[in-house]
């Protein structure tokens, strides 16, 4: 019945190119639209997806990584079958389906042609311009802050940062500093690719859209963002100097010390950056940092609590239980460090499995850009690469990556080492 429909359906033999306008679009989309739009156009995304699949009789294929990914969902499930709070816990794991969904579906749709992977990647790109346009008009123009964005109590006016949070929803500038950090990436490898590619001009244009975003990120004074965009840069030093130190060594050298010379210019040049990166050791001194601690130790006793299957998956269930271990006055939505959250919601084992996949995604991400003769997708994978590390040292700090913001780009970045992987 499927198949008949397909070959007069002018709309389902191109369901591809209708999937990749549907990802598009729910990229651009999730600049400014609520949560609940993004999680429709998810499920409308997997059910093209399995129409296509049921239609063209394609043949189901799950690799070893994405067998960690399925074991851990297992794990995710009998948690919820186990939360004292099944209704609460209930709308988390629904969020968390239908990003796994989202992941097989884009998995599906780059296995097709790698083609829809690049420019999933060059909409990623635009979105992190835009935004970075738009931070720049609000640093200039010093929006207002939001209470609880900066300890200011021990702060000179002049060391008081504008924060910026572009369009992103909820308004928030640690939001917006993960948004960068997964998908700046993007705005750097579209200017390689276009570079390799020989189009001059138009990579330029990327890597001012890569300094931009860079800037914007800064702006938004998100200290986690500071440390994830160190562990990128750490990353990328580390691959580049294993592609070039044999035959570049000057070259290379000349750019980590103007790299060094910019970073060092720029926080001695600034105040209100200096005194919010100087924050970061403050430890107790700063009401932020002693706010975080204060739910590490409350979300550590939780995990110690519930070590073996957790509370339930979701922030609304982390609150309900988290109400019953915090200390007066330091209410919380999440664990403030996805490890520490995911152990909180659904046990040890969830972690662990959590962990070797992102290990093992790493592993495929690394052997792939090493031993590889394609340039682009090698450029390709690098990008997923730089966005994969930085949203997980980013996780040590925040648990914005839960946003759908951010989890669309991280599972797309997924998709692209898992398509890669299997090619290689």
């Amino acid at each position: 019945m499927f198949s008949k429909l397909f070959e007069k359906s002018y709309i389902l033999q191109n369901l591809d190119f209708v999937i990749f306008g549907a990802v598009i679009a729910l990229l651009l989309g999730s600049l400014t639209v609520p949560s609940e739009a993004v999680g429709g156009g998810i499920f409308a995304i997997f059910v093209m997806t399995l129409l296509k699949i049921l239609a063209n009789r394609e043949k189901i294929t799950i690799t070893k990584t994405q067998w960690w990914l399925i074991v851990y969902f297992l794990i995710v499930f009998i948690s919820l079958c186990g939360s004292s709070l099944f209704s609460l816990s209930l709308k988390g794991f629904i969020k968390t389906v239908l990003y796994i969904v989202f992941y097989f579906s884009v998995t599906n749709l780059f296995k097709t042609n790698i083609k829809y992977a690049i420019g999933t990647v060059f909409v990623i790109a635009a979105g992190v311009i835009l935004e970075s346009g738009i931070s720049w008009l609000q640093n200039f123009s010093h929006v207002e802050m939001i209470s609880g964005w900066q300890d200011v109590s021990n702060l000179n006016p002049e060391q008081i940062m504008t924060r910026v949070y572009g369009t992103l929803k909820p308004y928030n500038p640690n939001l917006l500093g993960g948004y960068f950090v997964a998908g700046l990436p993007a705005v750097l490898g579209c200017g390689l690719i276009l570079w390799v590619k020989k189009y001059y001009k138009l990579a330029v244009i990327f890597f001012i859209g890569t300094f931009l975003g860079t800037t914007a990120l800064i702006y938004t004074g998100c200290r986690g963002a500071y440390l994830a965009f160190i562990a990128m840069l750490i990353a990328i030093t580390g691959i580049g100097l294993k592609f070039f130190w044999a035959n570049y060594k000057k070259i290379c050298t000349a750019i980590i010390g103007f790299g060094v010379t910019m970073v060092s210019a720029l926080i001695i040049a600034s105040s209100s950056l200096r005194a919010r990166i100087f924050s970061i050791f403050a430890m107790r001194s700063d009401s932020s940092n002693s706010f975080r601690f204060n739910v590490y130790q409350a979300s550590w006793q939780m995990f110690k609590d519930n070590w073996l299957l957790g509370i339930g998956i979701g922030n609304k269930n982390f609150r309900e239980i988290y109400g019953l271990y915090m200390k007066t006055g330091f209410d919380a939505l999440s664990a403030y460090n996805i490890y520490l959250e995911t152990a909180v919601e659904s046990g040890i084992f969830a972690l662990i499995t959590f962990l070797i996949y992102l290990g093992l995604q790493i592993y495929n991400s690394l052997k792939f850009i090493f031993t590889s003769k394609e340039t682009v997708e090698v450029l390709l994978v690098i990008t997923a690469f730089l966005s994969l590390v930085g949203l997980m040292a980013h996780g040590f700090v925040d648990t914005v990556f839960y946003r759908p913001q951010i989890q669309i780009i991280f599972w797309v970045m997924m998709a692209i080492i898992t398509v890669a992987a299997e090619r290689n």
